[in-house]
């Protein structure tokens, strides 16, 4: 069975994989490096262990194989392709924790918290209705920033939701805060206020920056009046799904212990705060290059590259399709628009990989690559395949 996109009739229903799950002895979890296949595994393993089901969890990064390492009932394939599982979650373009938490619903173990976080991880706003119930749980929108710490400046600084003169530089976002008259953490009887006027300071930020292009504008909204709860693991939900996107890439062993409370929140924000301000750093410093349909930055080899593909495609490049590529890695970020009409990213990535004798995996909207050959003849190969 296959749960690749939004339920149609060929597509199984999420009380048909719940009850496979039920059914299964043993059931097999893998999940892709990023925030929202990490979100997803956290869901069904919730669900799982509420309903005494045996399980085995882990988290390959593509372009990486996920090799069977146990006669599981039952595997489930998280945010990657796979010929082999008997369920693939969040590939065609629905996020994968958006399928588990309908399954995990059905299981009586919903997480809304943890599903918005995936959403957002996933770069897909969650729909009304989710909203509408994570609203039932005490998730509401507020003024501000969605950041995972209570420290503006911090949060500025490290975030990779947004991309401005300030980021990456705790220093410059305190800089940034001091001009506007901002506080630096929010107090008393005007939190509203203070969150507003962050807010504002960053919009004009990114506005201002003589290097933004229109879809950073866009981009800009989802981190604006965010969702939080006094009870959430993060100052608000954008923010939790930046620090689990970030743990996912670095240090996939925290990421869905993270997903479960299962550590103490001081460790993956450290590893947020590294992740980001590489990523913020390989933005400014990285040499690019402008093709039809087709923007390329070359990074070295300490650059997250599938973060700096995002952010590049969110707030620097004027081509909807973003390839980053370094010494023997690459990684593609499209608009979902561009993704919707065109040949999915996860193909392309693929179909260039096998021909320079790399492996290349990927989605509608993402993908990853590792080969032997150089970089320009990598971005050569892929450019063919356009």
């Amino acid at each position: 069975m296959s749960a690749t996109g939004r339920p149609d009739e060929s597509t199984p229903q999420a009380s048909d994989i719940a009850v496979d799950l039920l059914d299964a002895g043993l059931v097999r979890l893998v999940a892709d490096a990023t925030g929202d296949a990490v979100a997803a595994a956290g869901l069904l393993t919730n669900a799982l262990e509420s309903n005494g089901v045996a399980h085995q969890t882990s988290v390959v990064a593509l372009a990486e194989p996920a090799e069977r390492a146990t006669d599981a009932d039952l595997t489930v394939s998280l945010g990657r392709p796979s010929v082999d599982a008997d369920a693939v979650f969040g590939v065609d373009g629905t996020p994968a924790s958006e399928t588990a938490l309908s399954v995990a619903a059905t299981l009586g173990s919903p997480d809304y918290e943890l599903a918005l976080a995936g959403s957002y991880a996933a770069d897909t706003p969650p729909g009304s209705d989710l909203l509408a119930t994570a609203s039932e749980h005490g998730l509401e929108r507020r003024p501000g920033i969605g950041v995972p710490t209570s420290e503006f400046a911090d949060g500025l600084a490290h975030s990779s939701l947004v991309h401005a003169p300030f980021s990456g530089s705790t220093d410059a976002a305190s800089e940034a805060l001091a001009s506007a008259g901002v506080a630096e953490t929010v107090s008393g009887d005007h939190a509203d206020e203070t969150h507003q006027r962050v807010a504002s300071m960053v919009a004009l930020a990114v506005c201002e920056d003589e290097q933004s292009t229109p879809r950073a504008a866009e981009t800009l909204e989802r981190f604006l009046r965010p969702l939080a709860t006094p009870d959430g693991r993060f100052e608000t939900v954008e923010g939790y799904a930046d620090v689990l996107d970030a743990t996912a890439r670095e240090q996939p062993g925290l990421a869905v212990p993270l997903t479960l409370d299962a550590v103490d929140s001081s460790t993956p924000l450290d590893v947020w705060r590294r992740h980001t301000t590489r990523a913020h750093d390989a933005v400014r410093s990285t040499a690019t290059a402008r093709y039809d349909g087709l923007f390329v930055v070359q990074c070295d080899a300490t650059a997250p590259l599938g973060t700096v593909a995002r952010l590049v495609r969110d707030f620097r490049s004027p081509e909807p399709l973003v390839l980053a590529v370094a010494e023997g890695e690459a990684a593609a970020a499209a608009t979902r628009k561009h993704a919707e009409t065109h040949t999915s990213v996860g193909s392309l990535v693929s179909e260039t990989a096998t021909a320079v004798g790399g492996l290349g995996s990927g989605t509608m909207t993402r993908g990853r690559a590792r080969f032997d050959g150089n970089p320009t003849e990598f971005v050569g190969t892929f450019r063919e395949a356009l």
